[in-house]
């Protein structure tokens, strides 16, 4: 049974593979060929990926390991000596991107829902859930088309960033919910330790791992040890997890952490000899990721899709613009900062879908109309969005000037 599982697995990812590269034919991103692909391929439709498949325990564990590995790709990427800098720029913005969101979200439905007799509570969850940013479909297109300029450098730090404020806001929107419906409300320790554990553990073995690389003298020893300790780092994450009641931990930020302390500890040549081989891998990782996040979508929700989906899409990405363009303007970021980097932050379909389910665990005793209603529009805006997200990310960085055509025409511009 595991051998045919795996085979549906290696078949999926080829069909997705192939989609990717008809989609950059027509000058999209492969991704959105690998979200439509893990849709079609998902429970809902064909159902090569099953659901027996995608809650295998061998699967979930290999699917973890590899969002560890994709966190090498932005973790890599924070030279501390590189991005110093604008390091308050980042900051600030992804403070109010994410901030921005949550209360443009939680305004619109919360004005809404005061005024059709929905528990108001419910637009503070919403918000909650809104302001989560998946990085992958954007970094993705950041990988494959080898986009560079100050949208791109702002991006790749924002990501492991994102991350990190909009769990701190979820969990504590959620502790005050659930303390307001239940009597099982979430001690505020809890919250704290949920959101920052992936990034202590992160620390700790990336600084471990950094000693030992540092006494590395090939190549090929470097990399062993890498692997072996990222490894090691993804099984504390699982023993961790083991301990929890219900397994939360972010290996996509555990991986991101990691990778953080080891790319400033070692010297950027034996890093980027690192990367040349671990880059395929990275890749591999990235299209299981995105049928990961596609699979569980059903396409049948873009049909039932009703007004408060539509509201939600729309609030979340004014939301997200606004808070991005207010915060590059604030810290005097380039004019393509303010005006783009907003484009590139609509997606969060994955991370969405962890917090809806979340959210519905805790209304669905105490208030379960209210869980019917979370639980349809995110589904829906799930899928429509991730659509739009992925376009829209590779117009802002069309607009920007940052893919390499855009750079070279910027540069036969100013020669004239």
């Amino acid at each position: 049974m595991i051998l045919l599982d795996i085979g549906r697995l290696l078949l999926a990812i080829a069909i997705a593979f192939v989609c990717g590269k008809l989609f950059s034919k027509l000058k999209l991103p492969s991704i959105l060929g690998w979200l439509i692909a893990g849709m079609i391929l998902g429970p809902h439709a064909v159902n090569l990926l099953s659901d027996s498949l995608l809650n295998a325990g061998w699967y979930t564990v290999t699917e973890s390991i590899l969002e560890c590995t994709v966190g090498l790709m932005i973790g890599t990427e924070l030279i501390w000596n590189q991005i110093k800098k604008s390091g308050k720029q980042i900051v600030v913005t992804t403070i109010t991107e994410s901030l921005g969101t949550f209360i443009v979200v939680s305004l619109v439905f919360g004005v809404i829902f005061y005024f059709t007799g929905v528990p108001v509570y419910l637009a503070f969850m919403f918000g909650g859930i809104a302001l989560a940013t998946a990085p992958a479909p954007s970094l993705s297109i950041v990988n494959e088309m080898h986009t560079n300029g100050p949208v791109t450098k702002t991006l790749i730090p924002m990501a492991a960033l994102d991350d990190l404020v909009g769990a701190l806001v979820f969990f504590t929107v959620i502790a005050l919910v659930s303390a307001h419906i239940s009597t099982a409300g979430i001690p505020v320790g809890v919250v704290l330790l949920l959101v920052f554990l992936p990034v202590l553990i992160g620390i700790v073995t990336g600084f471990i791992s950094g000693l030992l690389l540092r006494r590395m003298r090939t190549p090929r020893s470097s990399l062993i040890m890498l692997i072996v300790t990222l490894l090691a780092t993804a099984g504390v994450g699982f023993f961790v997890n083991s301990l929890l009641p219900t397994p939360v931990l972010n290996f996509l930020l555990l991986g991101m952490a990691y990778s953080t302390v080891v790319a400033n500890m070692i010297p950027l040549s034996q890093l980027d000899e690192i990367m040349k081989t671990m880059n395929p891998v990275i890749g591999i990782g990235l299209i299981i990721l995105i049928l990961n996040l596609g699979a569980p979508l059903d396409y049948h929700l873009i049909f039932g899709a009703g007004l408060y989906t539509a509201i939600y899409i729309i609030s979340r990405a004014i939301g997200k613009y606004t808070g991005a363009y207010f915060g590059a303007a604030v810290t005097h970021a380039p004019d393509t900062v303010k005006k783009y980097l907003g484009f590139t932050l609509l997606s969060h379909s994955g991370v969405s879908l962890v917090f809806t389910g979340i959210a519905v665990s805790v209304l669905s005793g105490p208030a379960p109309e209210c869980a019917e209603i979370i639980q349809g529009t995110i589904a829906a805006a799930a899928v429509i969005n991730e659509i739009i997200a992925v376009f829209m990310a590779k117009k802002g960085f069309e607009w920007a000037g940052e893919l390499p055509e855009g750079l070279k025409d910027k540069k036969q511009v100013k020669s004239a």
